[in-house]
């Protein structure tokens, strides 16, 4: 029985669909809206930017925001239309999106760090907003009262944040390369484990 020749599979490379160039700083956070042609972007330049996309192809921008400080990270929720916004001051301030994206409506002001926010989550499941920041602490607030219910001090500075709701577990990588997992509680948290298998940063 003659061996089956299996072909080789075809490489597949990303296509270019569309391109946004209006910045005239570092970019430090873009999302897409589902369901929507559309794109947020925060910058250093102090700027949040909705981008809808025309019947020409191009973008253009159905809300122009400029903030007070640089914009460090964001999170924005589909859901809800809450867009968080964390700043090199160390506050996150949040907005809500009309229906059809064309106004911003700010909401709630959170002060949460001593230095530039570095990642900001919002959980719509809990009604938290997780954030960690050059301070070295990770925090907890929540998003209805804007009250911070809870913080964690770090060994380093935090760049990287998952959080799994079902277990509620936070899983927080610091610029030391390592990891550390925490139960998170209404108003405490608790370690569960540390790991250290990176020479880098973790993201």
């Amino acid at each position: 029985m003659a061996a089956e020749i299996q072909p080789r599979p075809q490489a597949r490379k990303p296509c270019l669909l569309s391109k946004i160039e209006a910045f005239q700083e570092v970019v430090t956070a873009a999302a897409i809206i589902p369901k929507e042609d559309g794109v947020i972007s925060v910058s250093e330049d102090r700027t949040i930017r909705v981008w809808l996309k025309r019947d020409s192809g191009q973008y253009w921008p159905s809300v122009y925001h400029t903030m007070p400080s640089s914009c460090s990270c964001m999170s924005f929720n589909p859901e809800t239309r809450r867009l968080s916004v964390g700043m090199d001051t160390g506050s996150i301030c949040e907005f809500l999106l009309s229906e059809d994206y064309n106004k911003m409506t700010p909401a709630l002001t959170y002060q949460a760090h001593q230095g530039r926010v570095a990642v900001v989550l919002f959980v719509l499941e809990m009604e938290w907003l997780l954030s960690t920041g050059q301070d070295r602490n990770f925090t907890w607030h929540c998003s209805e009262s804007g009250q911070q219910l809870g913080t964690y001090r770090t060994a380093a500075w935090v760049s990287g944040l998952q959080f799994d709701v079902e277990t509620r577990h936070a899983f927080v990588g610091d610029q030391s390369g390592q990891v550390t997992i925490l139960k998170l509680e209404q108003d405490s948290c608790s370690l569960v484990t540390t790991f250290k298998g990176h020479t880098g940063t973790p993201h």
